[in-house]
This record gives C-alpha cells, structure tokens and sequence, in this order.
C-alpha cells in the first residue's frame, strides 16, 4: 500500500506545482502579505571576499523570524499536546467543523467536535489552543501577498509579517509544534532565491552558498525535502507527458525505466482518474455557464462528484481562472 500512497503524493504535487508561486509561504487560508521593514537580500550588499560563503541561514540573523530556530534549538518536548502533527490536527478539526459565517459560530462548532481528535485528557487545552488557532488564521487575513513572490525581499518581509503575527497567539513552545517544521524550509527556500538572485555572486561561490544552505538544514528536514525534490520531479515529467500528449505506453515505458513497474502502474492510475476528473469538471463547468445556480445544477453536482470531491470543485475552478489569466497575460 505505501507505493499508491507515495504516488497519491506525487499527484497532489502536480497540482501544487501549478500554484506554488502563489501560496507556498500561506500559513493558512488567507492571503500572507509583507510588513516591517525592508532588509537587503543576503550577500547583496558589499562584502570582504570569500565572506558570501558563509552559511545563508547563519548570516540572517536581523531578522527574528530566521533567529528564532537557532536560539531555541531542536530540542524535543515532553507535553503530550505539543507534538509533530499537532498543526494537522487542528486543521482536520477545522475542516470537520466546516464553513462559519463568523468565529465565535466556528468555535462552538470546535467545541462539540474537540472530543473527536484529542484525547479527553486534553481536550480543554487543545480547545483553547484552537480557539486562538483560529483567531491566527483570522489575524492572517490582514495581510496581503507580495506582488512578485519571486522577489527575495519581498518574501521576507512576508515570512517575518507572517512570524510577528503567529507570536501574537502561541508561546515558545506551541510555535515550535505547531510551525518550527514548516519555518525551517521557508528559511531553507529564501536562502536559496536569495543566493539565486544574487548578481554578486561567482558561480564557484554559489555552488558553495548552496552547499552550506543544504547543510544548515537537519538530517529530517534534508530527507523531507528530497523526498520532496522526487515528487516534483514525477510531477515535472507527467506535466510534460501532458504538453506532449504523450501516450500510456509512451508513459508506462518511462515511469517503469525510473520509478519501477509498481509505481509506473499507479501513476497511470492516477492519469486515469485525473482525466476522468477534468471531464466531469468541464461538464459541471458548462452547464454552470448555461444554466446558473439552482436546483438542476446541485443535482448534476451530486451526480457527477462524490460528497469528498464536491469540497474540490469550486477550488479547482478556481484554479483554472487563475492559470487562464496567468497564461493569458
């Protein structure tokens, strides 16, 4: 079962490659913008030969965002509360919980709902963390995307806006369950754009300032991320069998020769049920545009998607508007 699984995560990374450029940095639902004061990007100021070198993540350290994990350290916590995958239980209990047309409707909802995914020895104190969860996730909404996220400063200036916000609601230690992963590669991301958009820099020298971004991250972050780096690249490849109208024996042949016969078998799956999907999408796309909301049209909805696909048709809508625009522009 792991391999459907590993190739599940390959599809979900096709779909995050599309809109990468726009919400890898999200710390939630809203829209994450910049705030506080401009830093230069790193290395791009006048420096004494050689000094460039030096770790990316070691030279930021006017910022508390990217102080912050190394000031505390990675020492592990013995709060029953506070551990790894604390953050997606939280979301799972928001999303059980569903839409609410205000946050104190959300937080009664939370409240008969908490019992469900923490123990009952818990659960006051996970309730409460939720509470200013969602409170966080609100605070988001006040800021505002940066308009080029390709922009090195930009994006840290988004990261430390997103930072000063998340202190506002969780100490020390929640931050760290909560986010301390996540922080790690936004920091390990930004030092790679910034090396990357940095004129000043030899090829020699950014080869070495890549090196040392690579080893400024732990072993479990470098194994995340390129276990990461393979999904992307399964991604990369079915994109361009896409563009190329590649065939499934065109695809079988190659996934089989790179990924092996097992792997090669459920991705083609995969391609299956993505094209399965998509034409069921422009069917309820059409009709939407011919007929407008109503009764007919929800009728189709149930018929055309499962109760689990129905929560992914407006997003993916969505989805497509924004690539027509991008690609139109």
């Amino acid at each position: 079962m792991a391999q459907p699984s590993r190739t599940w995560a390959v599809a979900a990374t096709a779909l995050a490659l599309t809109t990468a450029a726009v919400v890898w940095w999200l710390g939630g639902p809203a829209w994450l913008g910049a705030g506080g004061e401009h830093h230069p990007p790193v290395g791009a100021a006048a420096a004494p030969a050689g000094s460039q070198t030096q770790p990316l993540l070691a030279q930021v350290t006017d910022s508390s965002f990217f102080a912050r994990r190394r000031a505390l350290g990675t020492d592990g916590t013995s709060d029953p509360l506070l551990v790894n995958g604390l953050r997606d239980t939280l979301e799972a209990l928001l999303m059980e919980a569903g839409d609410a047309s205000d946050p104190a409707t959300l937080k009664q909802r939370l409240a008969a709902l908490v019992g469900r995914h923490f123990p009952a020895a818990l659960a006051t104190r996970a309730l409460a963390l939720a509470e200013r969860y969602v409170d966080y996730r609100v605070a988001l909404g006040s800021l505002r995307a940066p308009q080029d996220l390709t922009d090195p400063r930009a994006l840290r200036d988004a990261l430390e806006a997103r930072h000063k916000v998340r202190l506002q609601f969780f100490d020390d230690a929640e931050y760290d369950a909560l986010f301390a992963r996540e922080a790690d590669l936004d920091r390990y991301t930004l030092a790679r754009l910034e090396i990357a958009r940095n004129p000043q820099l030899s090829p020699e020298q950014r080869a070495q300032a890549l090196q040392a971004a690579d080893n400024e991250l732990s072993t479990e972050r470098r194994a995340e991320r390129s276990a990461a780096t393979e999904h992307m690249a399964a991604a990369a490849q079915t994109a361009a069998f896409n563009a190329g109208n590649a065939d499934e024996r065109t695809r079988y042949a190659a996934r089989s020769v790179q990924y092996g016969q097992a792997a090669a078998q459920a991705m083609a799956q995969l391609d299956r049920d993505e094209q399965h999907w998509n034409q069921r999408l422009d069917q309820y796309h059409q009709a939407r545009a011919q007929q407008g909301e109503g009764a007919a049209l929800q009728q189709l909805r149930q018929q055309l998607f499962s109760p689990e696909e129905q929560q992914r048709i407006d997003a993916a809508l969505a989805l497509r508007q924004l690539n027509a625009s991008t690609s139109g522009s």
